[in-house]
C-alpha cells in the first residue's frame, strides 16, 4: 500500500549545494512564469490580483512540504475561473471561501482513503469536453477587458454576455484592442524566438511600457494590497452550506485531476514516482488554508511543473523558492504591477483559453463512436452555456448510460448447433467440432457481463422450450460478472423451468458469478450436482438426467 509520507523526506537524501542552486534557479524561473498568470487568473475568477499571487505562494509552499511529488508547482489555474465566478455570483466571497475549505476537506479524505486512482475513471470525452467549455468561458469573460468596454454589471448567462458585447460594440476602445492584439502576437511569436524567458512576462513588460510611456488612456490593474486580511470563517446559513457541496466537490475533482495529471507527466521527465494519496492530502491542506484567507483555489499546474523539471528542479525546495520569489515580487514590485493594463492581462488569458481548447483532441473524435462524440459535445456546451457542475454531472450520467448500452450489446446468449442425422459429415466440416448432446436437451452459450442492462436477455433461455425438453445447459465461461438484477432474472428463469420439470445445469461458472449465486441461495436451489466445472461434465450430467 502507498505510504502516506511527504516526498520531501526521501527527496532530500543525498541533497547537496549543487542541487540547491539548481532548485533555486528553477524556482525563480517558474515564479516569473507564474506571476502574470496568477494575476490574470485571479481577475478572471472575480477577485483582486493579490488573492491570485498569495494563492500561488501559500499553496506552493504547503504542497512542497506535504506533497507526494518531487517537482510539483501549485497555484491558481484557468480551470477554476468558471466555477469560482459562479459561486461568487450566487453566494459572494464568503461562499467561495466555504466552498474552497470544503473542497480541501474532501481532498484530504480522498487521500486518506486512497481514492486518487478513481480519478482515472472519469472518461476522456468528459475531461476534454469540459476543459474546452472552460476555455470558451474564459475567452468570453475576457472579451470585455480586451475591447476596453466599461460595462458596470455583466449578465451571468453565456448568451446574454455575447448579446451585451454586441450591443456595446460602438463603445469599444480601439487603443485597448490594438495593444491587446500586439500582446497576442508577442505571446504567439516569442516562444519561437526564445524559449527561456516566458512569453507572458515579455507581453506584460512590452504592453505596460507602451501604455505607460505612450501615456495611453487604457484601464490598468490599479493599487493592489500587499497583505491578506485576517483568517476568518464566514457565517453562512445551513442551507447555503449544503447547496455549496456540489460546487465544492467540483473544485475538489478539478484539483485532484490536474494535480495528479501534472505529477504523472513530470514523473516521466525526472524518472520518479509520485505518491498520489499524499499529493491529494497536501492539495487539500493548502486549499483549506487558502479558503481561510479568502484566496482562490489552487492545484498543480502542468506547464509550471514541467518548466520546473526542465530547468533543473528535482526536489520540493524549488517549489519553496517559487513561493518566496513570488512574495518578493508582491512586496517589492507592486508599484510596477499596478500600472499593467487590463487589456494586456485579457490578451494573456485569451491565449491561455486557446491553449486549453485542445483542437487536436476535439478533431481526433471525428472517427470516434457517436456515443463518445455525444458526451464530448454535451460536456463542452453545458460547461460554457450553463454550468460546470451540471456539465460534469450530465457528462458522467450520459457516459455511464452509453457504457451500459455498449455492455448490453456485447452480452449475447446463443443456442448451440446440434449434430443431427440429416447432416452429412463430409459436407459439413463443422460437424467434427460439435459435441454430442443428449436428446431433450438445449445448450446455451452466454457471453459478456450479466447486469441490469442485459438482464432481459436471459428470457432467451426459455424461448425454444418445448414439451419434450428435460434439460437446459447454460455455459457461462464468458460471463465475468453478474449483478443482483440479472441474478433475479436467472431465478425467474429457473422457477419457470422448474415448474415444467426442466432441470438447469450450469457449466464453467467463474468466481464472481458463482459467489453471487451462492450468496443468493441459487446454488442450493439448482443443486451442487448441477454446477459443473466444464462443458463435458455438464453434458455428462445431462445424459444422466435424460437416461441415455
Amino acid at each position: 500500500m502507498e505510504k502516506l509520507q511527504p516526498k520531501l523526506f526521501s527527496a532530500m537524501k543525498g541533497y547537496n549545494g549543487q542541487q540547491f542552486m539548481k532548485d533555486a534557479i528553477a524556482g525563480v524561473i517558474v515564479a516569473i512564469i507564474a506571476l502574470p498568470l496568477s494575476i490574470a487568473f485571479a481577475l478572471g475568477c472575480g477577485v483582486s490580483a493579490e488573492k491570485g499571487i498569495y494563492s500561488a505562494i501559500i499553496s506552493s509552499i504547503i504542497v512542497a512540504l506535504l506533497g507526494g511529488s518531487r517537482v510539483q508547482i501549485t497555484g491558481p489555474t484557468g480551470a477554476f475561473i468558471v466555477i469560482t465566478q459562479s459561486i461568487i455570483a450566487s453566494y459572494g466571497l464568503d461562499g467561495m471561501m466555504i466552498a474552497t475549505i470544503m473542497a480541501g476537506i474532501m481532498l484530504i479524505l480522498m487521500g486518506i482513503f486512497r481514492l486518487g486512482k478513481l480519478i482515472k475513471f472519469i472518461p476522456a470525452p468528459i475531461t476534454i469536453g469540459f476543459t474546452g467549455g472552460i476555455a470558451v468561458s474564459i475567452f468570453t469573460l475576457e472579451v470585455k477587458d480586451f475591447l476596453g468596454l466599461s460595462i458596470e454589471k455583466m449578465p451571468r448567462n453565456f448568451f446574454s454576455k455575447w448579446g451585451t458585447y454586441f450591443n456595446h460594440l460602438g463603445e469599444a476602445d480601439l487603443t485597448a484592442i490594438l495593444l491587446g492584439l500586439l500582446c497576442i502576437v508577442i505571446l504567439v511569436v516569442w516562444p519561437k524566438i526564445n524559449s527561456v524567458i516566458p512569453n507572458s512576462l515579455i507581453a506584460i513588460v512590452v504592453g505596460t511600457s507602451i501604455a505607460y510611456f505612450g501615456n495611453l488612456d487604457v484601464k490598468t490593474l490599479g493599487e493592489i494590497p500587499k497583505s491578506l486580511g485576517p483568517v476568518s470563517i464566514p457565517a453562512l446559513s445551513v442551507d447555503d452550506i449544503f447547496s455549496l457541496i456540489q460546487p465544492a466537490f467540483t473544485i475538489a475533482v478539478l484539483v485532484a485531476m490536474q494535480a495528479l495529471l501534472s505529477a504523472v507527466v513530470t514523473d516521466g521527465i525526472i524518472n520518479s514516482k509520485h505518491r498520489a494519496s499524499m499529493e491529494l492530502i497536501a492539495e487539500g491542506a493548502s486549499n483549506i488554508v487558502l479558503g481561510l484567507f479568502g484566496c482562490i483555489p489552487a492545484t498543480g499546474g502542468v506547464a509550471r511543473s514541467i518548466a520546473n523539471a526542465k530547468n533543473g528542479g528535482r526536489t520540493p525546495i524549488a517549489a519553496i523558492f517559487h513561493g518566496i520569489t513570488l512574495f518578493f515580487f508582491l512586496i517589492v514590485c507592486m508599484p510596477l504591477i499596478k500600472i499593467v493594463p487590463l487589456c494586456v492581462l485579457a490578451a494573456i488569458l485569451i491565449v491561455v483559453s486557446y491553449n486549453m481548447f485542445n483542437v487536436k483532441a476535439f478533431l481526433a473524435y471525428k472517427k470516434a463512436p457517436k456515443s463518445d462524440v455525444a458526451v464530448l459535445i454535451a460536456s463542452c456546451v453545458l460547461t460554457f452555456a450553463f454550468d460546470l457542475v451540471l456539465a460534469i454531472e450530465v457528462g458522467m450520467v450520459l457516459a455511464c448510460v452509453l457504457f451500459m448500452k455498449r455492455m448490453s450489446d456485447v452480452t449475447k446468449i446463443k443456442g448451440w448447433k446440434y449434430i443431427t442425422d440429416e447432416v452429412d459429415e463430409e459436407n459439413d466440416p463443422e460437424r467434427l467440432s460439435l459435441k454430442a448432446v443428449p436428446q431433450h436437451t438445449l445448450v446455451y452459450e452466454v457471453s459478456g457481463p450479466m447486469f441490469f442492462g442485459a438482464a432481459d436477455k436471459l428470457v432467451q433461455l426459455t424461448d425454444e422450450l418445448t414439451e419434450d425438453i428435460k434439460v437446459v445447459v447454460v455455459r457461462m465461461r464468458g460471463v465475468p460478472a453478474i449483478d443482483v438484477t440479472a441474478m433475479n432474472s436467472l431465478k425467474n428463469v429457473h422457477q419457470k423451468l422448474d415448474k415444467q420439470n426442466v432441470t438447469m445445469i450450469f457449466s464453467h461458472v467463474l468466481e464472481q458469478p458463482y459467489q453471487a449465486m451462492k450468496k443468493a441461495g441459487f446454488v442450493e436451489k439448482v443443486g451442487h450436482q448441477n454446477i459443473c466445472s466444464n462443458i463435458d461434465a455438464a453434458l455428462g450430467r445431462a445424459f444422466e438426467l435424460c437416461g441415455e
